[in-house]
C-alpha cells in the first residue's frame, strides 16, 4: 500500500478520500489548514498530519520540507482551495483566489517534484466543471485578476489554471515517471466557501433536496478512484475528468502555448516571493 498525501483534507470530498483510502489499508497524510479539525481527523485515522494555510507561500516552503521526510509520496492529492469573497491580496503580494487554488499547490508540487519522480508519483489536482463555467475567457495576462474582479470569475480562472497545470506537468514530467491527472469532484454538500462572504456559502449549505448535489463521501470515491487507479489502465495521464469520463474543456489551448506561459509565470511568482 502506498503513501497517500490529501492537503485540504481536514473536511469535506479531502477528508472523506482520506477515511476511504485509510480503510483500505493505505498510509494517508493529512494536510490542512485548521489545526483543530485536521488533528481531530488524524487522531481518528491514526494518521500523521500537517498544518498549512496557502494564504502564506512561508507555509507553503514550510510543508514542502515537512512533506519531503517521507521515503516515499506515491500519490499527491492537491485538494485545498475554495472561492473567495471580495479581491484580497495576501502578503506575497498575490490575489488570494489564484494563489490558494493555483500557485500554492504549483510551489508544493515544484518543491516535491525530486521525491515525487524518484516514486513515480501520481498527482491528482482537484479541479472544478467551474473552470467551463467562469474560467473559458481567462486571460494569462490577468493572472491576478485586476480586471472585472468576481469571486466566481476568479475561482473559475483557477479551477482552469489546475487543469493547465495538469497538462504542462504531464508534458514536462511524464517521461520521468509523474502521472498527473485532474478531476471535477461534482457539487458537493460541505462546507465549502463557508468562510467567505460568497453567496456560494449558502448554495453548498443548502439542504440536498433542493440541489442536485452529491455527498462528499460519493465525490471522495472520485479522489478515492483515482488515487488507487493504475495511469494508463483506470485513467489517462493529462486528462481532466468529470466520473469516470474525460471532460471537455471550453477553453481552447490546442498547442499547449497557455499552459507553458502559465507554468513559466508561476515559476518566476515563486521565486520572487522567495
Amino acid at each position: 500500500m502506498g503513501t497517500i498525501i490529501i492537503t485540504g483534507a481536514s473536511d469535506g470530498i479531502g477528508a472523506a478520500s482520506a477515511r476511504q483510502l485509510r480503510a483500505r489499508g493505505h498510509d494517508v497524510v493529512i494536510v490542512g489548514r485548521s489545526p483543530a479539525k485536521t488533528q481531530a481527523l488524524a487522531r481518528e485515522l491514526g494518521a500523521p498530519f500537517h498544518v498549512a494555510d496557502y494564504a502564506r507561500l512561508a507555509d507553503v516552503h514550510r510543508l514542502a520540507a515537512e512533506l519531503a521526510r517521507y521515503d516515499r509520496i506515491d500519490v499527491l492529492a492537491n485538494n485545498a482551495g475554495g472561492i473567495m469573497g471580495q479581491r484580497e491580496v495576501t502578503e506575497d503580494g498575490f490575489e488570494k483566489t489564484f494563489q490558494v487554488n493555483h500557485l500554492a499547490p504549483f510551489l508544493l508540487t515544484s518543491l516535491l517534484q525530486e521525491r515525487l519522480i524518484a516514486s513515480r508519483a501520481t498527482v491528482i489536482q482537484t479541479a472544478s466543471a467551474a473552470a467551463n463555467m467562469w474560467g473559458r475567457g481567462f486571460d494569462i495576462a490577468d493572472l491576478q485578476n485586476e480586471r472585472d474582479y468576481r469571486p466566481e470569475r476568479a475561482y473559475g480562472n483557477g479551477k482552469l489554471e489546475n487543469i493547465l497545470f495538469t497538462r504542462e506537468l504531464h508534458r514536462r514530467h511524464h517521461a520521468h515517471g509523474i502521472a498527473a491527472v485532474a478531476f471535477h469532484p461534482g457539487v458537493v454538500r460541505s462546507n465549502f466557501a463557508s468562510d467567505t462572504t460568497h453567496y456560494m456559502r449558502f448554495l453548498y449549505n443548502a439542504p440536498l433536496k433542493y440541489l442536485v448535489m452529491i455527498s462528499p463521501e460519493a465525490s471522495g470515491r472520485r479522489l478515492t478512484a483515482l488515487a488507487e487507479g493504475q495511469p494508463g489502465v483506470a485513467w489517462q495521464p493529462g486528462e481532466v475528468y468529470n466520473k469516470r469520463k474525460p471532460m471537455p474543456v471550453a477553453f481552447r489551448d490546442d498547442d499547449g502555448s497557455v499552459a507553458r506561459e502559465l507554468w513559466e509565470r508561476s515559476e518566476e511568482m515563486v521565486a520572487r516571493a522567495g
